[in-house]
């Protein structure tokens, strides 16, 4: 198996933000995504029990697997070495890849972010995170019967291009596109905290000169 890094750290999102975790980055991924801010290509290679030795050195119960893209490595073998450990085990994934039933099995938490449009082809979502960038809504209906093990997991997360204009932007259409997009997100964790695009945008335009202020 090829990782890129394992730490110890808090979740920062979703249903488990605060817990604190082991973090196991995967190296490798089947897309491309032009806005994905992991460095994940590189890595060492190392045994399963190479990697639950080192997730043991940390006091976290949760472990999370992540990437990268984990489903393409991950197995049954490596989760049930962690589960004997008495670990909770969740994965972060794209979901295009329909896990073995013997590794799917394993896995306390499964959270998707499909990108594109793609319709998940993993057999089980608990926890469902929709990317919305402004200028690619249009993949955004055809997630619409996608849905989670949890009503209460569903989560709009504007997408991060690393431009502080654009992603303010970005994060006032979707407060804007709210109403529409409750389809794909039945109870949307950004629909709880509505005005915070509004107050990123004034914060930001009292800071900035006239010419580069956010028209919205």
């Amino acid at each position: 198996m090829t990782v890129n890094e394992i730490f110890y750290s808090l979740q920062g999102e979703g249903r488990f933000a605060g817990t604190p975790a082991t973090f196991v980055r995967f190296s490798g991924c089947n897309l491309r995504c032009d806005f994905c801010d992991t460095d994940h290509q590189s890595g060492r290679e190392m045994t399963e029990d190479e990697i639950v030795g080192c997730v043991g050195e940390f006091p976290s119960e949760h472990v999370i697997l992540t990437g990268g893209e984990p489903t393409l490595q991950l197995t049954a073998p490596l989760l049930g070495q962690l589960k004997r450990a008495g670990k909770i085990v969740h994965i972060e994934t794209n979901g295009t890849v329909r896990l073995a039933d013997d590794v799917a099995a394993h896995i306390d938490w499964i959270t998707v972010s499909p990108k594109f449009g793609m319709i998940p082809e993993i057999q089980r979502i608990d926890e469902l995170k929709v990317v919305f960038d402004m200028n690619h809504t249009e993949h955004i209906d055809r997630l619409a019967g996608v849905r989670a093990t949890d009503d209460q997991c569903y989560s709009l997360q504007p997408c991060d291009r690393n431009d502080a204009l654009y992603n303010a932007r970005n994060l006032y259409r979707l407060y804007q596109a709210q109403p529409a997009l409750e389809a794909v997100a039945p109870a949307p964790q950004t629909a709880r905290h509505p005005l915070t695009a509004r107050r990123l945008v004034d914060a930001r335009n009292k800071t900035i000169g006239r010419d580069d202020m956010l028209v919205v």
